[in-house]
């Protein structure tokens, strides 16, 4: 059957041929196999067709035992078949493929850096480059050298050898077949063993645009785009230049410098917003302090919130214990069906608010716990904040 098959031939967009089986595969998903087709099956990187066969929507192909599986939302009527790919996809692969071709031979060419892993992706596509570190300026020689090649408009050509024939030319890497193989050649430039679809020149490969890599598995991963997605891309980068320039009402070049001083603004803003909250604190404490209700056991605060985050009921709770070690503290803090607490003691006093929490927590149906010095938790809001405190203030004076 595979001397039949003429996917590869890339700008095939329409065929006619003839049905061999139609059947269900083991996770029950309905499949047509073809006398010959032009859709590409997954495989080398690269993501499969979609396209119709005779109007029935063609999702997904993949090459299982040796046959071509188009997976199909219905089946076919009669045996004559008319095929039609998906062609915005299939060109959209063959840049794509090819680009990666030329920038791997780039990688090669100018560094000797050879590519080890391919993953052609919806938005953006990887290749991982066999080198612990990748310095800008390599990876901009690298595509400076890859477009090159693409203005060049180079023709690219499919060579069928044998292996002894492949011995010869001067292939990236070694084929994973004997015979029949496939060679891609960018002219005077880059030797391929590959089943993938590429165009005819360079050229239709459009701008190869790298976007950024980072270290994965002791090599780098390295993003890119190709054609028509390179000039989405722009397009999608320059509106959001233009909102940047309309924010700061600077010019572009400028931007970089009005983004660091925006940066520097805000950390100072933040830096002043910390001081006054941290301010309020702790005049907040010592409001509270002053209304403590002596105990036996030490200084009894007890408060209820609403709304108020746990973060700032442990920083209020730590300004007390910290300015008096006779302080013990019961906070409670509702929030819709939420209520929450946070119980903390100075140095100087024996009680247990871990022992003490967990003794109250069954009450509202919660969970939490912390050490003898602090500890916190929350539940259901079964009964009011008021309640609760009372609870804790009853647990603590036994």
């Amino acid at each position: 059957m595979k001397d039949t098959l003429y996917y590869k031939d890339a700008y095939i967009q329409t065929f006619t041929t003839h049905l061999i089986q139609e059947d269900y595969d083991e996770s029950g998903k309905l499949y047509a196999v073809l006398e010959n087709t032009a859709f590409y099956p997954t495989g080398g990187g690269q993501p499969h067709d979609t396209g119709t066969l005779n109007g029935v929507l063609v999702e997904n192909v993949e090459e299982i035992n040796g046959e071509i599986r188009h997976y199909i939302t219905e089946k076919l009527q009669g045996r004559e078949i008319s095929g039609e790919i998906n062609w915005k996809r299939r060109f959209d692969h063959m840049q794509q493929h090819a680009g990666q071709h030329i920038l791997s031979a780039a990688f090669i060419e100018k560094f000797g850096i050879p590519t080890v892993a391919f993953h052609l992706g919806k938005e953006v596509s990887t290749i991982d480059i066999a080198t612990a570190d990748l310095s800008p300026d390599t990876a901009k020689q690298a595509e400076k050298l890859a477009n090159e090649i693409v203005f060049q408009n180079r023709p690219i050509t499919i060579r069928w050898v044998d292996e002894a024939e492949a011995k010869k030319l001067p292939l990236r890497k070694a084929p994973t077949v004997t015979e029949n193989i496939r060679v891609v050649v960018i002219e005077d430039f880059d030797y391929n063993g590959c089943g993938g679809t590429h165009p005819e020149r360079t050229g239709e490969v459009g701008p190869i645009k790298i976007l950024g890599w980072e270290r994965h598995k002791g090599n780098i991963r390295l993003q890119f785009v190709c054609g028509w997605r390179t000039i989405r891309t722009l397009h999608e980068k320059q509106a959001i230049v233009k909102e940047a320039v309309r924010l700061f009402n600077s010019k572009e070049e400028d931007l970089p410098v009005k983004m660091e001083q925006a940066i520097l603004s805000q950390k100072e803003l933040e830096k002043s917003l910390r001081e006054a909250n941290d301010s309020l604190f702790t005049f907040e404490a010592k409001d509270l302090l002053s209304s403590a209700k002596e105990e036996p056991f030490g200084k009894l605060i007890s408060h209820v919130f609403t709304e108020r985050s746990m973060q700032d009921l442990a920083k209020l709770a730590a300004i007390i214990t910290e300015q008096d070690n006779f302080a013990v503290v019961l906070f409670v803090t509702t929030q819709d069906e939420k209520l929450q607490c946070i119980c903390a003691r100075g140095k100087a006093v024996e009680k247990n608010m871990n022992t003490i929490i967990k003794e109250a927590l069954p009450l509202i149906d919660g969970k939490g716990g912390g050490n003898p010095q602090s500890a916190r938790g929350g539940g259901k809001a079964v009964i009011t904040g008021a309640e609760f405190v009372e609870q804790l203030i009853s647990i603590i004076c036994k």
